[in-house]
């Protein structure tokens, strides 16, 4: 990260230390959007990109830090946050095709 001229170095460090503050902004912003809805779909988007934005400030971290172990960190997390954001997928739609199942059910049984 040292490139030896003073200034963009320190434009460096502003930036990296400002950006995360901003993205951590964002996550409570999802996390509000993850909250309320108004529909499943928006929940699981919100949640995929809170765990996105997660990766993003890790990966920054890594760099202003200079720390390898982090982004290790970080593709974990990735992997965590698929897998997540896969199962809760795979939730949604099985509750939604039982949702489906016993409205056809009730109609054909009127």
């Amino acid at each position: 990260m040292y490139s030896g001229n003073a200034a963009l170095d320190t434009a460096y460090g502003v930036v990296l230390t400002v950006l995360p503050m901003i993205l951590a902004f964002m996550v409570l912003l999802c996390l509000i959007r993850a909250i309320k809805g108004p529909k499943i779909a928006d929940r699981i988007v919100a949640v995929n990109m809170m765990g996105t934005l997660t990766m993003v400030i890790i990966a920054i971290l890594a760099v202003k830090m200079n720390e390898g172990y982090l982004v290790d960190i970080c593709i974990i997390y990735a992997m965590i946050s698929f897998l997540a954001v896969t199962l809760l997928t795979k939730v949604y739609m099985g509750v939604y095709a039982e949702r489906k199942s016993k409205e056809k059910w009730r109609e054909q049984n009127k």
